[in-house]
């Protein structure tokens, strides 16, 4: 992959062979990015998982202190009062049996999180072609799958992200944005990896985390120090 000359100058800046302090990457991370919009802090971790093993997987979610600077879009799939419940709570779209042809047939997908109560399950469960591949199919582990429509809409409007192995066993999440303070980005990434550090599965032996690298959307990756989790 051939990068352009602003992305050559901001990779100076970083010594790919030194292993930072989370506050050292961070600060770097910022001074690095090179492109002119804001652009989304990332953090990538390598784990000592193998997701092939139902026991060794590993997914749920954590509310960032700070938010993600990012307006999220929520969809709930609910029936009855819970109907009143989400739109009460912020949902941006909520519905029930409606939305299957709008989201099969024509490829509506305005969204970025999917909450459903257990259950329309059933009719969520007719979507999983559609959502599975993008990520969005509703989850218990991840709290998408709750009678408190109230609680899940609130967490995912105030900053909760989740996380999830991907097929080459890392985590890849967003912790904010450049805009962001040092502090801010600190105390987010700190959640995060007071998170995934919980979320170890007991059948994993050896080094869990095998390496933290910070990045921001067009710059260059920050690696850190693993020792310090």
């Amino acid at each position: 992959m051939k990068h352009g000359k602003k992305y050559a100058e901001a990779a100076k800046l970083v010594d790919r062979a030194t292993l930072y302090d989370p506050a050292d990457a961070i600060a770097l991370v910022k001074k690095a990015a090179p492109a002119k919009f804001d652009e989304t802090v990332e953090v990538h971790i390598r784990t000592g998982c193998d997701g092939r093993h139902a026991e060794q997987q590993i997914r749920g979610a954590v509310v960032l202190p700070n938010g993600t600077g990012k307006t999220v879009k929520v969809l709930v799939f609910a029936k009855g009062d819970k109907v009143n419940e989400a739109e009460a709570a912020g949902a941006d779209y909520v519905g029930g049996e409606e939305l299957i042809p709008k989201i099969q047939k024509e490829g509506w997908l305005d969204f970025d999180v999917v909450v459903a109560t257990p259950d329309m399950m059933g009719v969520v469960g007719r979507l999983g072609k559609v959502l599975g591949p993008k990520g969005l199919m509703p989850n218990p582990k991840a709290g998408t799958v709750t009678m408190d429509v109230t609680k899940a809409v609130n967490d995912i409007k105030a900053g909760k992200i989740e996380y999830r192995l991907d097929k080459t066993n890392i985590i890849h999440v967003p912790v904010g944005k450049v805009s962001f303070t040092d502090e801010a980005l600190q105390q987010n990434f700190n959640a995060l990896m007071d998170a995934i550090v919980k979320a170890r599965p007991s059948a994993v032996k050896g080094q869990f985390l095998r390496s933290i690298t910070l990045t921001s959307t067009m710059g260059p990756g920050v690696k850190v120090n693993v020792a310090k989790f």
